[in-house]
């Protein structure tokens, strides 16, 4: 008996390699499918604003909350209300505004190394490496996801601010295990970002422990993503889609007085608003024949594939 479960254990692990994620899901080798994510929803009002609108108007098919910025229950307020749409979770490790700041969800004397010398998280990756270490980064990113979880959020992944739970290999296994304990895909850079980073092989140890991730992520080609061509940008990057599962991210933000007191990057934000819920996206989605999904069916697929080993 214990002969057959092993090799029907590796019959299905075996089936499971042979097909794309974009095949294990429902769909074709050929299909091209995006998620469209907002990340820093719940940093504040003008965010939280924008990633409604993109949702109900527009093409954002996914967004990431900020769990310890001061406007969190506003959006989580939403995403509780409307399970269709697809919430993950924005692990948050920085505070990196200059006027604007916050500290953790976990209590400080739990992570006193998360927290600078004005009381708020640290601005820049590297001053919470030095200052912190992984069990504080373990405390908080698990307070952050059972926040959600209890504020009725029907989370779907998580993805990290300012990628402090990636550059680093430590803090990526801290990143594996909160995914892995919690059951939920995580957002990976493309093994090309891996390969430039000198990182270990993630991907692998991600279809080891059963996490999902989408195939490709934009990262470099950020270099040169700028206020003056958002519209070009994008265009040209979801015309050269490659078959299977990509996820691009963007910091869209309503119009305001508010976001623009934040960041000096407000008029990109605003502009990624218009473009993420304009005609000329929705246009060329429909010429290039994309499908625009969120990572629901990630999540459903992996908690199905999960249960069957």
């Amino acid at each position: 008996m214990k002969g057959i479960l092993v090799l029907s254990f590796l019959f299905f692990t075996g089936t499971l390699s042979a097909q794309t994620l974009g095949e294990r899901l429902g769909y074709k080798k050929t299909d091209k499918l995006l998620i469209i994510n907002n990340d820093d929803a719940g940093m504040c009002h003008a965010a939280n604003t924008a990633t409604m609108e993109g949702m109900e108007r527009g093409l954002i098919s996914s967004a990431t909350i900020m769990m310890p910025c001061p406007w969190s229950n506003e959006i989580l307020k939403y995403a509780n209300e409307n399970p269709d749409k697809g919430f993950g979770v924005h692990l948050t490790l920085t505070s990196e505004w200059k006027n604007y700041r916050w500290g953790t969800v976990a209590s400080r004397g739990e992570v006193p190394g998360l927290y600078d010398e004005q009381g708020y998280m640290w601005k820049d990756v590297l001053e919470v490496y030095n200052a912190s270490n992984t069990d504080e980064a373990l405390t908080e990113g698990r307070a952050q996801i059972r926040k959600a979880l209890e504020a009725g959020v029907p989370v779907t992944h998580i993805d990290s601010h300012m990628g402090t739970y990636q550059y680093s290999p430590d803090y990526m296994r801290i990143y594996l295990q909160l995914a892995e304990e919690f059951d939920l895909p995580a957002r990976m850079p493309s093994q090309s970002t891996l390969e430039n980073m000198g990182a270990p092989p993630f991907r692998d140890i991600c279809r080891e422990k059963g996490i999902i991730h989408p195939d490709y992520f934009i990262h470099e080609e950020f270099r040169d993503y700028k206020t003056e061509n958002v519209e070009e940008f994008w265009t040209n990057y979801i015309k050269n889609l490659n078959p299977g599962v990509t996820e691009i991210l963007i910091h869209a933000a309503a119009e305001g007085d508010e976001i623009r007191a934040i960041t000096g990057s407000a008029p990109k934000r605003i502009k990624e608003l218009e473009f993420f819920t304009g005609d000329k996206l929705k246009q060329l989605i429909r010429e290039e024949g994309i499908i625009v999904i969120g990572y629901r069916p990630l999540f459903e697929l992996q908690r199905k594939e999960r249960q069957r080993k």
